[in-house]
């Protein structure tokens, strides 16, 4: 129950919240992108600095994103969530200028865990969805 809790505490301070000085309680000092495709920072690891930069390059592009937990899984050091993803465009993703559009997608992440602190994840969600919804593709 301690690493469900401390996934939704990550989850709500560090992304809905956007408290970037709570990153240090809950992220490792090497966090590990192991598997998220379509992400830039896929394969690498990231210092805190780093993480707090992935941070900024998602809330400049979705000021408001939202993440609601559907549900929440714990074995071992692996804590994996089913989530709802909301947000407005209101900033440049990549090369695509804003479009103002809403987003609501889903998504899976297993984070990993060590010595009590996120130290990595593994995530699909539904980007085409994104995309449409943005009318970057039909």
């Amino acid at each position: 129950m301690k690493k469900e809790i401390l996934i939704r505490e990550f989850i709500q301070k560090v992304w809905n919240e956007k408290d970037f000085d709570s990153i240090k309680y809950y992220v490792a000092p090497a966090y590990k992108i192991f598997k998220d495709p379509s992400d830039p920072w896929e394969g690498r690891t990231l210092n805190l600095e780093e993480f707090a930069m992935r941070l900024d390059y998602t809330f400049d592009s979705f000021p408001d994103i939202h993440f609601e937990i559907q549900t929440v899984v714990a074995d071992g050091d692996d804590v994996a969530i089913t989530w709802i993803m909301t947000g407005t465009n209101s900033g440049k993703i990549g090369d695509f200028l804003p479009t103002g559009k809403s987003i609501n997608t889903t998504g899976r992440t297993i984070y990993h865990l060590k010595n009590g602190k996120v130290s990595g994840h593994s995530q699909v969600f539904d980007r085409t969805t994104v995309m449409k919804q943005l009318e970057f593709i039909k």
